[in-house]
């Protein structure tokens, strides 16, 4: 319980009304003394008690006057260390959200920094998504028109062939005996011959098969398939295998991979039938591998008409070689020579050097009595 001073003052208030009332009876007592000062003997006695009471309650309230102002100041200091630590706890927590609001400030600029990337990325994304989507809508509108579609595998099948091969190797659109004219003629040497690539594109019949919802429009399909891809063999097998000029077969380009797998998953007997007219179908993927097959025979073809002029230079160059190894003979009896020669100067020279000591150290009384005959002339 908090004791305040307005409690403090009424618990005052009420002991000195308390004490008032006491004396009031203290005199009372003392007025009737004179009455019967015997008969009131003990209440004289008990008066004293009273007052001795009314003393003790007087201390109390003293001492509890003071306990109550101790713990009225002890409130007070309690409330001031209280109002300090709310107050540094409140700056505590005040600097905390600071540091944690520069902090989510910082986290959210550099989240929306991204985000703006992204969004930039993404916005980039979609513009080639829409030039992709226009690409495909434009590859759609070339692929629907013949003329278009027939120019667009005649373009894939050039580029196929001019990666492969050399440029002397083929030809484009060159025109037969029959007055035909063919996508492109490989000029490869006999046996095979010249052989024609011819590049079709049954894109309808396709679309139609993969279109099909009911099992009519599938029997329709199916035989749309086969009867374009029949006409297709049929023509190649017709312009441009011409005896005695081409090959004995021809090749039929399918620019479709597509395609090329739906006729051999679902369609074998055409492929059968194209061996049979002597048409090969292929793809993008294996026309590249059959070209790579006919560059090796191309290779082989010319190394062959080549060997004349390789034998001649093999030839060449064993007599350059049988040269070179006469020089080298010539060379080193020279050699053999000089180091002869350059022996005997170096003995010549040792002897030389011998004699020029001796005579260095030669003594002139030797002299004379080596030659009595003629001496030196007396000085």
């Amino acid at each position: 319980m908090i004791v305040t001073p307005e409690i403090t003052l009424i618990l005052m208030m009420a002991a000195g009304g308390f004490a008032l009332v006491v004396m009031i009876l203290l005199l009372m007592v003392a007025r009737a003394a004179g009455r019967a000062a015997q008969a009131t003997a003990p209440l004289t006695n008990q008066m004293e008690y009273l007052n001795q009471r009314v003393q003790t309650i007087g201390d109390g309230q003293q001492q509890l006057a003071g306990g109550l102002t101790h713990v009225s100041e002890a409130q007070a200091a309690q409330q001031n260390n209280m109002l300090k630590l709310m107050e540094a706890r409140l700056a505590a927590v005040q600097e905390q959200m600071t540091l944690n609001l520069t902090t989510n400030a910082k986290t959210t600029a550099n989240s929306l920094g991204e985000l703006q990337q992204r969004l930039v990325t993404i916005d980039k994304a979609q513009d080639n998504i829409q030039k992709l989507s226009g690409d495909v809508l434009s590859l759609q509108d070339i692929l629907a028109n013949k003329q278009t579609r027939g120019a667009f595998g005649e373009i894939q099948l050039q580029e196929i062939v001019s990666k492969a091969l050399p440029s002397d190797a083929y030809a484009w659109q060159a025109t037969l005996s029959n007055g035909k004219r063919a996508d492109c003629l490989i000029h490869l040497p006999n046996p095979p011959g010249p052989i024609v690539i011819d590049s079709k594109f049954p894109l309808e019949a396709y679309e139609a098969l993969r279109n099909a919802k009911t099992e009519l429009d599938t029997r329709d399909a199916v035989k749309f398939m086969r009867t374009s891809v029949k006409a297709h063999i049929k023509a190649i097998s017709e312009k441009y295998i011409i005896e005695g000029e081409t090959a004995d077969g021809a090749i039929m380009f399918l620019p479709s991979e597509a395609v090329y797998a739906e006729l051999h998953s679902n369609f074998p007997e055409l492929i059968r039938e194209g061996f049979e007219a002597r048409v090969w179908i292929v793809s993008p993927t294996t026309c590249m591998a059959t070209l790579n097959t006919m560059r090796a025979i191309l290779k082989d073809a010319r190394m062959r008409e080549q060997a004349g002029a390789i034998r001649t230079a093999l030839r060449q160059l064993h007599r350059d070689v049988e040269l070179v190894v006469d020089r080298v003979d010539k060379l080193n009896t020279h050699f053999n020579q000089a180091r002869k020669d350059i022996e005997g100067i170096s003995t010549a020279a040792e002897r030389a050097g011998k004699r020029a000591h001796k005579l260095d150290n030669f003594d002139f009384e030797e002299i004379e009595a080596l030659d009595p005959v003629a001496p030196l002339p007396k000085l």
